[in-house]
């Protein structure tokens, strides 16, 4: 499997798309000058506490208070607070914490109003992005995620990833990391930290406690809510948590992000920098490589699934959870039983169906409706091979077997606003009339013509509908190539995905737009 990472930048969006083996698996977008991403580190005040849901709302400048449960404070926040009172007022001067004495740890089944106060000072973490009208979720066990290590303040447990499973590689580990943590730092070791080298994790450290004392420089700050560590830019942070040897390519249209990404993989993986190209063609980068189109088959209510011959999702979205039905379609009966047909599709079903819960990041209780088994063995095989496909997804999920009734139950971690997308055209006229095509193509004629008399273009590349341009493609010779002779001028045309019906874009040589139209 060959995996790829396409961002994209229009206007003030970042769009971030995973392919692998060309198809879109994961899509993230935020706006460039967004500031509450998750991992940012910010000191800020308690607003107000809420004793009926044991939680705090804390002030760090967004337009909703920050939300804190007491579940969220960790153990060790009395000594969080301690540091930073001790720090501000000038009692404790260092950002090492051997020398710093801890407090006790709270009780787990505590309350609120017995830990914290209103307009107390406290360092809080954003664990989950602002999601609809609520404001950002936030803890105060603070960490700070590196390539191989996680750091965490004020604890003295060294932790490993689950997912390492080998007992020599995980004692190896282990035995390593505690006998070169700093004392009262603990650790994390992430799962891309098997059989890598002790200098490359001594390195990974090293950043992390340099990282640490950036945050204790700005804890003396005098106007709060004040951020004290910014995370890295999405993308850098996607590259940072997702990179694996299997990445091929590394496509990217603005040159600041290229730098960010190439001084991201210099640290991760300095060998393979060259994979990183600058785009800069006419086609935007998403056309390019297919994935505008993509998101239009993957984001409706039905989404087919491929390489079934016809069967589809049916994908509903309640207050309560998410409802996905699997249709068999046309293919009933393919096989020699009953039996092996449903099994078939409920295995390219259980792919798919993994797929769509990462692309579209859904979050909470999913209920998937597959086709009846019967037989056990055949019951066990979709199982173990679902279970197996939602491994894939780094975000927490539980999965039940199936029910009598052939029902699914997941439950999955959601950090971000799920992505939706509108899949269905716009009407062009909601009053129900819409200019005769001849004259929809006579004003695309009128404004080539001004353009060409006015100057204003060497070359022009008009963006548009894919149905229009096919239009204006057809015959011999076409009408692009009747309007680039009468007014000797090189004319491409360009379908976008993206448009609407009536939407043009007219470019000039330097990609510069002279005029858009949409309707």
């Amino acid at each position: 499997m060959t995996k790829e990472l396409v961002v994209s930048t229009e206007g003030n969006i970042v769009r971030i798309a995973l392919l692998e083996d060309g198809r879109l698996m994961e899509l993230h977008q935020e706006k460039k000058d967004y500031t509450f991403n998750v991992g940012n580190i910010y000191l800020a005040k308690i607003k107000k506490l809420a004793p009926g849901m044991n939680a705090a709302f804390v002030s760090i400048g967004s337009e909703k208070d920050a939300f804190l449960h007491y579940h969220d404070l960790g153990p060790n926040i009395n000594s969080l607070v301690s540091y930073i009172n001790l720090v501000r007022t000038g009692k404790f001067t260092s950002p090492e914490l051997q020398n710093f004495r801890k407090k006790p740890t709270i009780h787990k089944d505590g309350k609120m109003q017995e830990v914290l106060q209103p307009g107390q000072n406290v360092m809080v973490q954003i664990a989950k992005e602002p999601i609809s009208t609520k404001g950002p979720r936030v803890t105060t066990e603070i960490s700070i995620a590196g390539r191989f290590l996680i750091l965490v303040p004020f604890s003295d447990k060294v932790s490993i990833s689950q997912k390492i499973v080998g007992d020599k590689e995980r004692d190896r580990l282990l035995r390593l990391i505690e006998s070169i943590r700093p004392a009262g730092f603990g650790v994390i070791i992430r799962t891309v930290a098997e059989k890598k080298k002790v200098a490359e994790l001594h390195q990974d450290l090293e950043d992390l406690v340099n990282k640490w004392n950036d945050i204790f420089k700005n804890l003396r700050a005098k106007k709060l809510p004040f951020q004290v560590h910014d995370e890295l830019s999405r993308a850098a942070s996607f590259l940072r948590d997702k990179f694996s040897s299997d990445f091929v390519n590394i496509h990217c249209d603005d040159k600041e992000l290229v730098e960010q990404l190439k001084n991201s993989l210099k640290i991760i993986a300095p060998d393979k920098v060259d994979i990183i190209n600058y785009y800069n063609k006419s086609t935007p980068l998403f056309e390019q490589y297919g994935i505008e189109k993509q998101i239009k088959y993957s984001f409706g209510t039905y989404a087919n699934i491929p390489q079934s011959k016809g069967a589809y999702l049916v994908i509903e979205h309640t207050e309560a959870l998410h409802v996905i039905d699997v249709n068999s379609g046309n293919i009933k009966g393919a096989k020699d039983t009953q039996e092996k047909s449903a099994l078939e599709v409920n295995m390219v079903a259980a792919t798919e169906v993994a797929r769509q819960l990462r692309l579209r990041d859904m979050g909470g209780i999913i209920v998937v409706d597959f086709i009846d088994l019967r037989e056990n063995a055949n019951k066990k095989k979709f199982y173990d091979h679902l279970k197996a496909e939602l491994k894939k997804d780094t975000a927490k999920h539980k999965v039940l077997p199936p029910s009598k009734f052939g029902l699914v139950q997941i439950t999955r971690q959601r950090m971000r606003p799920e992505l939706s997308f509108k899949t269905f055209e716009e009407n062009p006229n909601p009053n129900g009339e819409v200019e005769a095509p001849i004259v929809i193509i006579d004003r695309i004629e009128a404004k080539i013509a001004q353009i060409a008399e006015e100057g204003k273009a060497k070359k022009l590349s008009i963006h548009m509908h894919p149905f229009v341009a096919a239009y204006i493609k057809q015959g011999i010779p076409s009408m692009r190539k009747k309007w680039a002779w009468k007014y000797k001028i090189p004319i491409k045309l360009l379908a976008r995905d993206a448009f609407k019906y009536l939407e043009v874009h007219f470019i000039d040589e330097n990609d510069e737009v002279i005029y858009k139209e949409s309707n």
